[in-house]
């Protein structure tokens, strides 16, 4: 479902000004600390503006996400990193590193539903930008 998303996402995303999205992941087993995965997370988006999920982020709607998206594009910055965490979410280095702190409300969900759910958020935020039936609400 990732991938199915995140192929649509790319469509979209070329004529709205966006690049298309990346899929970097993090081999947990290779950053065994909640440090090392951290460390790694930063070091992956490089100077990108970091949006990190957390369960402690403000919980937006999925226009509200379009908007923010929007305004990062509009302002030019060259690239947006959202960062899902582990197991054990992000340290608290990663959580000040980031620019803002975004989730999905106070529920924990599964990395890999949380995977999903953000890649089908991300299609949706463009969706609205573009207009398309895909949001009706």
């Amino acid at each position: 479902m990732v991938e199915d998303y995140r192929a649509r996402t790319e469509v979209l995303a070329r004529g709205l000004g966006f690049s298309g999205p990346v899929l970097s992941e993090i081999d947990e087993r290779k950053a065994t600390t909640a440090e090392a995965q951290s460390t790694r997370l930063i070091e992956t988006a490089g100077r990108a503006h970091i949006l990190a999920l957390d369960e402690r982020g403000a919980a937006l709607t999925s226009p509200a996400f379009a908007a923010l998206l929007a305004r990062l594009r509009d302002a030019g910055t060259p690239e947006t990193a959202l960062l899902l965490g582990g197991a054990d979410g992000h340290t608290e280095a990663l959580r000040t590193k980031a620019h803002r702190l975004i989730g999905f409300g106070p529920m924990v969900w599964p990395h890999m539903l949380a995977r999903v759910m953000l890649a089908e958020q991300l299609y949706r935020a463009l969706s609205i930008l573009a207009a398309t039936p895909y949001h009706r609400g």
